[in-house]
């Protein structure tokens, strides 16, 4: 991979990444369209981490396609595949890891203690592999995109960081490779995310001054209603997902819940009106 990226390079090229872990769907394939627009060559990473999986996660039955996969990177015009054996990535006595102290304390790492260390330890493994000029993550995954995005900063990367939007589904429901197990009611039901994250910020455009915790209590009911099970609602700074202050410039609305077993997570960002 490091050969690759190298002759591309020396040919006066740039070279964009998009790391993902495969089945992918119509939210990977805008990020393609994103890193071609910011570079002459874009490299895909396929590879389901086992790192950041917790005990009794979903690694063994996440969905894996590699050559679905493949056509779709080759049609939305993507140059490569870097597809490595975990065996590849983590030795056998493997015993270093990247991790970030400040903003992985809250939101998934209060149930996902051990998450974000293995997705800082994999992507700057990845990008160790790929060398990238530009590097694209999408903002569905809010705090990982933050997070990633101060890895870069605080250990200089020589990488641009590119959040792209979420991509949604007609009905509104944020586009994941996690929504092919959900049953036909359950991905009715999971609507309330997305509904309930618009409502949230539709009121806070109209009172700035609403009251955050019952705001985020009104979300859960509307959740638990049409049968998620809330792993957490926070309203946020969406630059240090702290409390907000006078100071903050944006909101982070974000939410994970359990629709059955499977857990999603979706978010709104808005700008913070003053009171």
């Amino acid at each position: 991979m490091q050969r690759y990226s190298l002759a591309q390079k020396r040919q006066g090229r740039t070279v964009a990444v998009v790391p993902t872990m495969g089945f992918l769907h119509e939210g990977h394939m805008s990020l393609i369209d994103t890193a071609r627009e910011n570079a002459d060559v874009v490299v895909v990473t396929i590879f389901v981490n086992p790192t950041q999986f917790g005990p009794n996660e979903d690694f063994d039955k996440y969905p894996r396609d590699l050559e679905r996969d493949r056509r779709m990177c080759e049609e939305r015009g993507a140059l490569a595949i870097f597809a490595p054996e975990a065996r590849e990535m983590y030795p056998a006595d493997s015993s270093t890891w990247v991790q970030e102290e400040k903003l992985s304390r809250g939101m998934c790492a209060k149930t996902r203690p051990t998450h974000f260390r293995g997705v800082t330890t994999v992507v700057a493994k990845l990008f160790n592999a790929v060398l990238p000029d530009v590097a694209v993550f999408g903002q569905k995954d809010a705090q990982q995109a933050l997070i990633l995005c101060r890895m870069v900063r605080d250990l200089n990367f020589p990488i641009r960081m590119i959040i792209a939007p979420i991509v949604r589904e007609a009905d509104g429901l944020a586009m994941s490779s996690r929504n092919k197990y959900l049953s036909a009611e359950e991905r009715v039901n999971a609507l309330s995310v997305s509904r309930s994250l618009n409502a949230a910020r539709a009121r806070l455009e109209v009172f700035p001054g609403a009251d955050l915790d019952g705001l985020k209590q009104e979300m859960a009911a509307e959740i638990q209603f049409s049968g998620g099970r809330v792993d957490y609602i926070e309203i946020l700074d969406a630059a240090t997902l702290e409390e907000p202050t006078g100071d903050s410039g944006r909101l982070l609305i974000a939410v994970a819940a359990y629709y059955g077993a499977t857990r999603l997570i979706d978010n709104v960002l808005m700008e913070k009106k003053r009171k």
